[in-house]
Formats: C-alpha cells, sequence, structure tokens
C-alpha cells in the first residue's frame, strides 16, 4: 500500500522531442524519479494536454512544423495550460535564444548535451519552487476562507444586534408593527428605481446598498429616548407632545455618534445618523429638525421620506384608519415639490404598483 501511495505521489512530466534517440535517453534519466511521457512533436503534446495536464514540460526548441515557440505561445494564451511550467531543452547556447525562451514564459533553459544528475536537479528545484507556489495559494485561499467566515460571523453578530435595537424601538412604539422592516422595502425600491437616473446615479454609485438598507432600521432610534406615555398615546398628540416626539430625530443623532466614537465601521453608521437626523426634514424648508431645504436634505432623508409618510398613510392608527393604497398616492404627489422631492415623488408614482405589492404581502404574512 506504501509503495501504491508513493507511486501515484509522483510527479508527471512530458518530455517533447523529435528525436528518438533524446526520448529514449530523457526517458531512462528521469523514469526512476517521474511519471514520464514521451512524445515526439508539439502538435501532439498540445493534443495530449487537452486530456491531461502534467507537473512540468520538458520541451525542445527545435522541432519540424512545430518549434517549441511556437508550442509555449499556445499554452501560454490557454488558461488550462498557461501555468504549466515548461525547461527548454536545446542544442542553442546562444544569450538571445535563451532570453527569447525565458521572456515566452519558460522558467529554465538547458542546454544539450545535458548531465544527467545537473537535470534531475534542475527539475527538482523547480519542482520544489511550484509546489511551494501551490502551497501558499491553497494557505492563501484558506485564510481569505477564514477572514470571510469570520467577516460573516461579524456581520452577522453586527446584524442581530442592530435588529435588537430597532426591534427594541419598535416594540415601545409598538402601534407601528413592522414598519422598520416595510421602510426599508420602500427603501430598496427607491434605490433600484433611480439607479440609473441622471440626477442620483451618480450618488448612489459610491454607496453600498447592503449597508444602506441595513441603516435605515435606524432611523427612528431617538425614540428609544421618547416618554412612553407619549409614544404610546392612543389618539392625537398635544403640540407639547409633538414637540416632544419630533426631538426624536436630534435624539437619533446623538445616539449614533456617541456609537461612531467607539467604532471602527463608520460607513454604516454614517448613513445611519443621516436617516436619524433627516428623514422629517421636507423639501419646501418646513420641516424639522432642522429645517432644511432642498438638495440641503442628504438624499438619504428625502429618500425615507417618502418611504417613512407612505407606510404611515397605509398603515392603521389608534388615531386613524388605513388609507388606501390609491389614496396614499394621492396625497404623497400632491405633496411633490412641498414635501416631497418632486424627482423622487415622480419616480415613486412610477412604481408606487411596487410598494402596494410590498404592502400587501405584509398584511397577508401578519
Amino acid at each position: 500500500m506504501d509503495n501504491e501511495n508513493a507511486t501515484t505521489k509522483r510527479k508527471t512530466i512530458y518530455l517533447v522531442d523529435d528525436n528518438i534517440t533524446n526520448l529514449t535517453m530523457g526517458r531512462n534519466v528521469l523514469a526512476g524519479h517521474y511519471n514520464v511521457a514521451t512524445v515526439d512533436s508539439g502538435e501532439r503534446m498540445l493534443k495530449m494536454l487537452e486530456k491531461n495536464i502534467p507537473d512540468m514540460i520538458l520541451l525542445d526548441v527545435e522541432m519540424p512544423e512545430m518549434n517549441g515557440y511556437d508550442a509555449i505561445k499556445i499554452m501560454k494564451g490557454k488558461k488550462e495550460t498557461k501555468d504549466i511550467p515548461v525547461i527548454f531543452l536545446t542544442a542553442k547556447n546562444d544569450s538571445d535564444s535563451e532570453l527569447e525562451g525565458l521572456s515566452l514564459g519558460a522558467i529554465d533553459y538547458i542546454t544539450k548535451p545535458f548531465s544527467p544528475p545537473l537535470l534531475l536537479k534542475r527539475i527538482e528545484t523547480h519542482l520544489l519552487v511550484e509546489s511551494q507556489k501551490e502551497e501558499l495559494l491553497k494557505y492563501n485561499k484558506n485564510l481569505q476562507s477564514l477572514v470571510e467566515a469570520k467577516t460573516r460571523t461579524v456581520l452577522e453578530l453586527q446584524n442581530a444586534i442592530l435588529r435588537a435595537m430597532a426591534e427594541l424601538v419598535e416594540n415601545r412604539d409598538d402601534i407601528t408593527g413592522k414598519h422598520l422592516e416595510r421602510t426599508q422595502s420602500y427603501l430598496g425600491l427607491l434605490i433600484n428605481a433611480i439607479s440609473d437616473h441622471p440626477l442620483y446615479a451618480e450618488e448612489i454609485r459610491g454607496w453600498n446598498i447592503d449597508l444602506v438598507l441595513l441603516s435605515s432600521q435606524l432611523h427612528d432610534v431617538g425614540k428609544i429616548v421618547v416618554k412612553d406615555d407619549i409614544l404610546r398615546k392612543p389618539g392625537k398628540l398635544l403640540d407639547a407632545e409633538f414637540a416632544e416626539i419630533k426631538k426624536h430625530t436630534t435624539f437619533g443623532e446623538k445616539i449614533i455618534d456617541k456609537i461612531k466614537r467607539n467604532a471602527t465601521e463608520h460607513e454604516f453608521l454614517e448613513h445611519a445618523r443621516i436617516f436619524a437626523v433627516t428623514h422629517h426634514e421636507k423639501w419646501d424648508g418646513t420641516g424639522y429638525p432642522r429645517g432644511l431645504k432642498g438638495t440641503d436634505i442628504p438624499l438619504q432623508g428625502r429618500l425615507m421620506a417618502i418611504a417613512d409618510v407612505y407606510d404611515a398613510l397605509v398603515s392603521e392608527r389608534p388615531y386613524k384608519g388605513a388609507f388606501t393604497h390609491e389614496k396614499a398616492v394621492e396625497i404623497i404627489m400632491a405633496g411633490k415639490g412641498t414635501h416631497f422631492d418632486p424627482n423622487l415623488a415622480d419616480v415613486f408614482f412610477e412604481i408606487s404598483g411596487k410598494f402596494n405589492e410590498v404592502a400587501n404581502s405584509f398584511k397577508q404574512n401578519s
């Protein structure tokens, strides 16, 4: 069994030469150490390579019809054979010929007549180098897999924490149901729709969309500091109570800024901060907390404004029933250019049917 394993581990070498004497002598030198296949032409070697890939090729330069230089050019042009190590064996001993062979991708250039011990040593050295390269590639792949696995673990943990925070807020404000999940879905529809829009494509090209959508779940995180008796009040809020509710935007900004000071991942948190503090701004400057106007409102806030309002309109509240999808679309389009970015409102109108599909899917699964 040990002898069988030793045989299967032997490297395979193609010896390519049009001279039968050279092939016989080469086989005699190599057969005690390697599995050797002798090939009498470059064309036949290329045919053999279509079925089997050796560990190394010893290739004669001067052959009729297809010489070694032509053969290696074809090999290096194919994905399957470009990495096979090739050593040229040739009677040419001028530096120009050697330079040409090496420039075509050969790893060595040995002149004939060669010393058998020297040939074996050169082959052994190059096969060792190739083996080490393969081991390094495997190591790098394994290392990459470990890094990817670790990264997935960290992202899963991050997402679990994020989800827990978002649900904590959502559970306190229990009248909103699955508001965070729905708005995230609506936001995804809008971002996908503007990916080729001349006004927005350039800006969102630099976004990691997955991070943006995940971060949107924190847009209401500031509600965590709003008193329960205000947050859960059935019926319409008094002016003073509404003033407290409005503070959830700046509370959210402060919470996320505090997290940013102790974190290394800032892209995700920066998107979350923008969502939190700007999703109630209005295009005409009458929104809160800062009365931003037009494109001074970050794109994240303008997008979330539509997603957030649509969800509020089609959802039931203690102080109002759920509007129909058609009524919600009518109200949003009436706010085009005042509450909402007019171009984004037009985009919303074009894909509003998809919003309705999302809303209905959540109702069916509730």
